[in-house]
Formats: C-alpha cells, sequence, structure tokens
C-alpha cells in the first residue's frame, strides 16, 4: 500500500479563568472554565501501516508511548472504528511541557482523533468525534475546534465564545511538578476555606469579560494550594508580574504559569530581563482564535482534514 502520511501541529492551552464550584457525586469535581489556545505546539506525524500495530515514538524519553498514552488510546478506540483492520506509526516531537497545565496531552488525543479519522477513512461525523474525545479525558473535545470557550460540568461541555484580541503571552514552566490528581486532592487544603470559613469550592460567580486579560479578570483557584505544594511556581509567576506583565495566572491545574503584555515589543523587552532560575523553560507564544487555530492544524505540505469543517456546538 503507498504510504500515506498526515502532519499536525497540537496546540497548547491556557485557562483563563478556572474555578472549582463543588465535588460531584461520582467524586468528580465540578469547575467553570474559560479556555484558551496559543500558539505552543507538538508537533505529531501520522503513518499509515500496512499491519495492525499501533507505534508511538517521541523525541523526549521522558514521555511513555505505551497504553498509558492518550495518543495510543484515542488510536486504540478508534481502530475499533475499522474492525481492526488498521494500524499506524506516530511521530511525536515535544514541545509542550508533561504536567505542566498546558492541555498536551489531550491536545495529542484531540488530534489523534481528527487525523485518524481522516487518514483511516473512517467518516466519523461531529457528535462521534466528539463522543470519542469526550472518553479520553475532559479537555480533549474542547481540542476539535480551538479558540476560546467555556467548559463546564466536569470540563467536557464545550461552549465556543467570541475569540479574545490577540494577546502576547510568556509561559514559563518552572523545574517543578505538580500533578492534577494531587492539585485536586490539595483542595481540600486550608486555604480554600475564607475567613469566614465558607469554602470557595461552594461559591457561586458571575463569568467577567476577557476583552481584556489583566490581572482583575484572569483567576484560578488552583493558585492557593499549588503556590503551597510548589511555592517555585509562585516565584515564576512573580517573575513575569516583575518583568511588566499587565497580568499573570496559573495557567491550569499543573506548574505552568503565564503573564500577559502589552504589545509584542513589551513581551520582547520582558524577555530580555526576566529573571529566570535554573531548569525553568520559558516559552514565547500568542493566543490564537478558532479560524487561527484550524488553519494552523495541519502542517503545509499535509492532507486536509475534512474533520475540521464542523464548529463543537453542543457539550458531550
Amino acid at each position: 500500500m503507498p504510504t500515506e502520511t498526515i502532519t499536525c501541529r497540537s496546540f497548547a492551552k491556557v485557562n483563563l479563568s478556572l474555578r472549582i464550584l463543588g465535588k460531584r457525586s461520582d467524586s468528580y469535581h465540578e469547575i467553570d472554565t474559560i479556555l484558551q489556545t496559543v500558539s505552543l505546539h507538538d508537533v505529531l506525524i501520522f503513518t499509515a501501516k500496512a499491519d495492525t500495530q499501533i507505534v508511538v515514538n517521541c523525541n523526549e524519553p521522558g514521555i511513555p508511548t505505551d497504553e498509558s498514552n492518550l495518543i495510543v488510546r484515542a488510536a486504540s478506540m478508534l481502530q475499533l472504528q475499522s474492525r481492526g483492520r488498521s494500524g499506524v506509526h506516530v511521530q511525536m516531537h515535544k514541545r509542550i511541557p508533561a504536567q505542566g497545565g498546558l492541555g498536551g496531552a489531550s491536545s495529542n488525543a484531540a488530534v489523534t482523533v481528527l487525523a485518524l479519522n481522516e487518514l483511516w477513512d473512517l467518516g466519523l461525523r461531529q457528535k462521534d468525534l466528539v463522543d470519542v474525545s469526550a472518553g479520553l479525558g475532559s479537555d480533549v473535545p474542547f481540542f476539535l475546534s480551538g479558540g476560546t470557550a467555556r467548559a463546564v460540568g466536569t470540563g467536557t461541555e464545550i461552549t465556543p465564545l467570541p475569540d479574545i484580541p490577540k494577546a502576547h503571552l510568556i509561559i514559563i514552566t518552572p523545574n517543578a511538578k505538580v500533578s492534577t490528581p494531587v492539585a485536586y486532592a490539595a483542595l481540600k487544603a486550608p486555604s480554600l476555606t475564607t475567613q469566614g470559613s465558607v469554602s470557595i469550592l461552594s461559591s457561586s460567580f458571575a463569568q467577567p469579560s476577557f476583552q481584556k486579560l489583566n490581572a482583575e479578570v484572569l483567576r484560578n483557584d488552583f493558585e492557593g494550594v499549588i503556590f503551597e505544594i510548589e511555592p517555585e511556581i509562585r516565584r515564576a509567576k512573580e517573575a513575569l508580574l516583575d518583568s511588566g506583565a499587565k497580568g499573570g495566572l496559573l495557567a491550569g491545574s499543573g506548574s505552568s504559569v503565564f503573564g500577559v503584555f502589552k504589545n509584542e515589543e513589551a513581551r520582547e523587552q520582558a524577555l530580555a530581563n526576566l529573571k529566570c532560575e535554573q531548569g525553568w523553560r520559558v516559552f514565547s507564544c500568542e493566543t490564537l482564535s478558532g479560524a487561527e487555530y484550524k488553519n494552523s492544524l495541519i502542517s503545509s505540505g499535509s492532507r486536509y482534514l475534512r474533520s475540521l469543517n464542523f464548529q463543537t456546538d453542543t457539550g458531550a
């Protein structure tokens, strides 16, 4: 059979707002969050195989390539749709830090769903793609369309929002690791209780406008507990603010933080002045609108993904 290859960019996300509303009866947490795709990305190269093996290789040795990797899980789920007749080799060029709260694994999974639907000619429609994605993880459905979106429930109920104005960001992933399960477990910590002994987990709030990203609208309920677990992450946020960011925030439920700068020139000046500690990884990037996300997902010279011809307008 002729070699067929699709090369995709797999973009990261930041949470512009992340509120934890409470613990559900199924032990998951109820959240309300605003997700935003950014230009930091991995590159995934999908090549059809003549046999039925699913093989993943990665340039970064610490990334698992077995069944614990969401790429393998996504491919295995879609392989059922092909009645086990299809195989794929995936070469992953990793740049998004693992456990950084930037959605790298979820983005990889969503891109895998889109690419294999095309490569294996499965013909899955929008609802099928959303259903498969939701079964892989809470952030995965968001990465089918990207841009700006609100996620509620456990994070799989996605509502696209109007794109925010282009924002110039610096992301720092310090030399610290906080896994999502550890972050959620830490929500029982005393720092999540106000002086009136009322847990913020049950607080309600009005969703602010994100047309201007500044300290007033950026909020993440994980900051208190994660900064307690790993003070180095707090120092990274403070470094961004000291370098001129007009706002900064923990990027998700992991170890990365991001700063928002007035313009590209201010960001470049900040990069020159930023005082980093040993082991910190620093990324310069921009926010991506929904249209930019879809137009940038497929690398030049690759086949166009028909799967991108839809808007995710319902929750999973």
